[in-house]
């Protein structure tokens, strides 16, 4: 069993250290072969290290950082002046080979300008794509980009993110011809904007991607699609809605359950309960800044420990997989960015 290392910002996010130590102790005890460098102020750290029995814990290494990243700094602010944060700190172990991945709560607009200037970009990739994967009606995942990292994108951006979303659906979810399909106002072909439309008829082009035309927004998890491509701006909000969404039926129905005696209790609400958590926005937590060389995942700014836990999961199935290795290969073997 090969051993895994990630990098783990524990300054960031609504919470900080209150959910990332405990975060790290979830995910440690689950993965016997996961390593973490937890990074941060270790004053802060250490009471919470002993807390949660993790002062001795031979897999875990706390890597003190005196700066942190506030969720409202302006991006360059925060890229001039934070060399000695956590987020800063993180992302150069994974440019050393210390950790293969890394993952942080933090602002995310610091967090790609810090990966972009640290990591680089790997070879003939414009800009990063933010990526989640969506438990579906079908009862797989819809793999969605981008998802805020860029809110103003021309056609051949929006292409390759196509081109990441295929390959995340063929060696994440193991889907060997993905089904690729354009967020849009609607289904027909004379619908949307310049951008969608001039994007639709890259994809058109390429034989490699199989795209299947243009799906509209009260069909993202309908399983008609395995990759939804779009401007980070749209996929934000489309995202951020869905989940929304997600959280007030599955409070909803949960708070139902609870107003039962035990005696009475509803086995129905209990199966929609259950059913519903795995469109709970902590189930999957987790998304992937795809195109840089290395795996960085960011997590929501308010996931709590379970979720939290989950994008370092998240990050050990990108390690296991070797993704940007494998982007790297099919954009310089199949593709040309000079169009």
């Amino acid at each position: 069993m090969s051993v895994l290392t990630v990098a783990l910002d524990a300054m960031g996010g609504d919470y900080g250290p209150s959910e990332t130590v405990p975060a790290a102790a979830q995910a440690l005890s689950l993965l016997p072969n996961l390593n973490i460098f937890l990074v941060g102020n270790e004053e802060i750290l250490l009471p919470l290290l002993q807390q949660y029995s993790l002062s001795s814990h031979p897999r875990l290494h706390l890597i003190h950082a005196s700066q942190s990243v506030s969720m409202a700094e302006r991006p360059v602010i925060a890229l001039r002046n934070k060399t000695d944060s956590s987020m800063r700190i993180m992302l150069e172990l994974v440019n050393s080979g210390r950790a293969q991945a890394c993952v942080s709560s933090g602002n995310t607009g610091a967090l790609m300008v810090m990966a972009m200037r640290v990591l680089t970009m790997l070879p003939h990739l414009k800009r990063p794509a933010l990526c989640t994967s969506l438990p579906n009606l079908s009862g797989q995942h819809t793999v969605m980009l981008d998802l805020g990292c860029n809110v103003n994108c021309t056609p051949e951006m929006l292409w390759q993110f196509a081109c990441l979303g295929d390959l995340v659906a063929r060696h994440v979810h193991a889907i060997s011809l993905p089904k690729i399909a354009l967020l849009n106002v609607g289904e027909e072909v004379i619908k949307g904007s310049q951008l969608v439309q001039k994007t639709a008829n890259l994809l058109n082009s390429d034989k490699r991607l199989n795209y299947i035309g243009f799906l509209e927004g009260d069909q993202l998890i309908s399983g008609l699609a395995d990759v939804i491509v779009c401007d980070g701006f749209t996929g934000n909000i489309a995202l951020k809605t869905a989940e929304g969404i997600a959280r007030f039926f599955y409070n909803q129905i949960k708070g139902s359950n609870e107003t039962f005696s035990a005696k009475n209790k509803s086995n129905k609400a209990a199966e929609i309960q259950t059913s519903l958590s795995v469109m709970h926005p902590d189930h999957y937590n987790g998304a992937s800044l795809l195109g840089l060389n290395g795996i960085v995942i960011k997590s929501h700014g308010r996931a709590e420990r379970r979720a939290l836990s989950n994008a370092i999961l998240h990050a050990v199935a990108e390690i296991e997989q070797q993704l940007p290795r494998r982007i790297s290969e099919r954009f310089i073997a199949e593709h040309t960015y000079e169009r």
